[in-house]
């Protein structure tokens, strides 16, 4: 394979962005709302976009004969590097919520970084995606605070989503050999410089929305490393269906 580190980074990347969108396009017609199910489905199809040029570049790299395609739906569970928290299912609407904007707050932070890649497709994608992942926060933030600050009900239903999620956001941070690799050569971004800042934003909003921060010491870890919770192998069950019923098909 022509550069084996620079794809999997790119993987590393992408995964996360086409599980949580094929996540949110399961919600695609049962949002609470018209409008809420609207932005749900349009930041599910800004993340499957950004995938798609992730996966073209990792097809590139590759040094094989691979397209988007492949990448996207021919590999097992064990070959996706996405991290846990993007996997988890849509329990409530509490759960989407507090998924989302765990992750957006990250993702902002990361692709703030990795604009400035000496890779210059990874910068590309990055600065594009900026603008899409900037709403993509500021949707998910708004909701955090109406519901974090809303009825007793929601209250209750938005903490005990965080408090169930906040256990894989540690793993954001971790740094996998790739990613080291990457770092070294200024192509990729040093996640543990993001850390503070990411867990004082995280921790101001919830404080506004007047929900507690969860004191937890113990976090998930192993889907950078292919180790998946129990979710993950129903969400490929559905994305990879078509493919592995029809191999080869080509809209």
């Amino acid at each position: 394979m022509a550069n084996q580190n620079l794809y999997n980074y790119i993987l590393g990347i992408a995964d996360n962005s086409l599980v949580l969108g094929q996540r949110l396009g399961e919600l695609c017609g049962h949002g609470p709302s018209l409008e809420t199910d609207i932005a749900g489905t349009n930041i599910s199809l800004d993340l499957i976009g950004q995938t798609r040029s992730y996966f073209q570049y990792a097809a590139k790299v590759s040094g094989k004969e691979l397209t988007e395609d492949d990448i996207a739906f021919l590999r097992l569970e064990r070959d996706y590097r996405n991290v846990l928290l993007v996997e988890q299912p849509n329990t409530h609407f509490g759960y989407v919520i507090a998924r989302q904007y765990l992750f957006d707050v990250f993702h902002l932070l990361f692709l703030n970084e990795l604009q400035y890649s000496k890779d210059e497709t990874l910068s590309a994608i990055a600065k594009k995606g900026i603008k899409e992942v900037s709403y993509h926060k500021r949707f998910s933030g708004d909701w955090i605070k109406r519901l974090g600050d809303g009825t007793e009900e929601s209250h209750e239903k938005m903490q005990e989503a965080v408090d169930d999620l906040w256990r894989y956001t540690d793993e954001l941070f971790e740094m996998s050999e790739d990613d080291q690799q990457m770092v070294s050569e200024g192509i990729g971004v040093d996640l543990p410089k993001l850390k503070e800042s990411y867990y004082d934003e995280v921790s101001e909003l919830l404080s506004e929305a007047t929900l507690e921060i969860p004191e937890r010491k113990y976090f998930s870890y192993g889907g950078k490393n292919g180790v998946h919770t129990e979710h993950m192998g129903y969400l490929l069950a559905d994305l990879q269906y078509m493919q592995r019923t029809y191999p080869n098909m080509q809209w």
